[in-house]
């Protein structure tokens, strides 16, 4: 058990335990229960074999399916280490930093009955997800300067496939893992009729990286739970002395505490203040005074999975006993810009047409917000598509004309901005990101409970 100032991680074995054992006073029940209590990762080894499960059943699962609806017979992904195609942590398995000298992977369609061949050249066959495809008996590999292109050329001639794909895209990231070098050297490797064959198939990769199976759920909750409870406490006043603390120190507290809980991050956490009648947008680290809107940015990383949470507080003034009605609106505002999102979040559409849709009846409703939301998992910024950039209220070409899929997930990344009568009608922004779950239904669902309350600051 791993304690921080106010809030008690335990696993969920030994809090059932504790709790079965005694009973505690009211008061600190109530004060646990005020807190996200949550359980820290297994040990390394144990995470290793559930990312295995989590490996296989994707690549025996998800790969078929999606190269099957976009008509792949066979997909070819090649690198080399130090410059790893994006989807190369999605096919190996969590004891695997880096491809090795060159990595081929050559994934080849052999129908429903059979299911995928999937052939590794170089490296190894990933706790036997694959078949380490090797031939020593080739010659000639100074044509090439490497076996592995002779070998890959034999698996394409023996087994001719109809379409291959490779990673190349314009347009998405994720897609495009596919480097010059190893480009022109895979021509040489196909010959001119398999070269004919090659199609850039985008969705493979992508949506690959984007469906999430259930299994990973839980684990995710978990890392979502934690994220939460760190910022609870950050949000508070064992940890913001008003007039005192700066919001540098905050952001450094989160960042430690991440560490102590053998978690990464994968963007440094952003705290930022509102104050009545100031701009503090060029204060790059102002102290944190009573009366003050708080807002920070933050994700966790873990058994390669990314969150990404944005909450809001307030720093009572003295005399205070609860957030003014004028400030809480502004939460209000965006819990129903939240709302309106999920609604129009129907699988099929693609992200600016559920873009557009959002808008529209956000301005009916009289709320002034931008909506700017991502796919994630794998990627804090994930693979999938994109509803809005903060500067792209009118759509995003091509990022935002892939439909939404069911089986993934979304941070909901949105602000709304609000006059605040208790200051002059100041305007002041709520800006809130939560996750949710697109499940195989096509419902949306919060991964985790929403703020719908201030964090407070006494």
């Amino acid at each position: 058990m791993a304690r921080s100032q106010g809030v008690t991680f335990v696993t969920r074995t030994y809090f059932t335990r504790f709790f079965s054992q005694c009973v505690l006073p009211l008061v600190f029940l109530q004060a646990l229960n005020a807190q996200q209590l949550t359980s820290p990762l297994p040990p390394l080894r144990e995470q290793a074999t559930i990312q295995q499960e989590w490996l296989k059943v994707r690549l025996e699962r998800v790969l078929p399916q999606v190269m099957r609806e976009h008509k792949v017979q066979m997909w070819i992904v090649t690198m080399r280490e130090y410059n790893e195609d994006p989807v190369f942590s999605s096919l190996v398995s969590a004891t695997t930093f880096s491809a090795r000298r060159r990595t081929i992977y050559a994934f080849n369609d052999l129908g429903p009955e059979k299911g995928l061949e999937r052939l590794a050249l170089g490296g190894s066959s990933q706790g036997g997800l694959y078949v380490a495809y090797r031939d020593t008996t080739l010659k000639n590999a100074e044509l090439w300067g490497d076996t592995q292109w002779l070998l890959l050329s034999k698996i394409v001639r023996e087994r001719d496939p109809r379409t291959i794909a490779v990673n190349i895209s314009h347009t998405h990231a994720f897609s495009d893992g596919l480097s010059t070098g190893e480009w022109e050297q895979l021509q040489q490797a196909l010959g001119p009729e398999y070269s004919k064959r090659v199609v850039r198939a985008e969705r493979v990769a992508l949506d690959y990286i984007a469906i999430r199976i259930p299994e990973m759920l839980p684990v995710y909750k978990e890392l979502m739970k934690t994220a939460h409870a760190i910022i609870t406490e950050a949000f508070s006043n064992r940890v913001i002395t008003p007039g005192k603390t700066t919001t540098q120190d905050v952001v450094w507290w989160m960042r430690q505490k991440v560490q102590e809980f053998g978690l990464g991050t994968w963007f440094q956490p952003s705290v930022d203040i509102q104050r009545r009648g100031a701009d503090l947008s060029r204060d790059p680290n102002p102290v944190i005074q009573r009366g003050v809107v708080l807002h920070c940015d933050f994700g966790v990383t873990g058994m390669r999975l990314h969150t990404d949470t944005q909450h809001m507080g307030y720093v009572l003034t003295e005399g205070e006993s609860d957030v003014p009605s004028g400030i809480k609106s502004i939460l209000a505002n965006s819990n129903r810009l939240q709302d309106i999102l999920l609604q129009n979040m129907k699988t099929g559409l693609n992200g600016n047409r559920i873009l557009a849709n959002t808008l529209t009846q956000m301005r009916t409703e009289g709320i002034n917000g931008t909506v700017y939301s991502h796919a994630i998992g794998e990627h804090g910024h994930g693979a999938g598509t994109i509803i809005g950039l903060w500067d792209r209220q009118m759509g995003v070409p091509g990022r935002g004309d892939v439909p939404l899929l069911q089986n993934t997930w979304y941070s909901i990344e949105l602000q709304a901005t609000t006059p605040v009568p208790e200051w002059n009608n100041q305007l002041v922004r709520s800006a809130q990101e939560e996750d949710v779950v697109i499940g195989a239904d096509g419902s949306v669902q919060w991964i985790l409970n929403r703020q719908s309350e201030f964090h407070i600051i006494r």
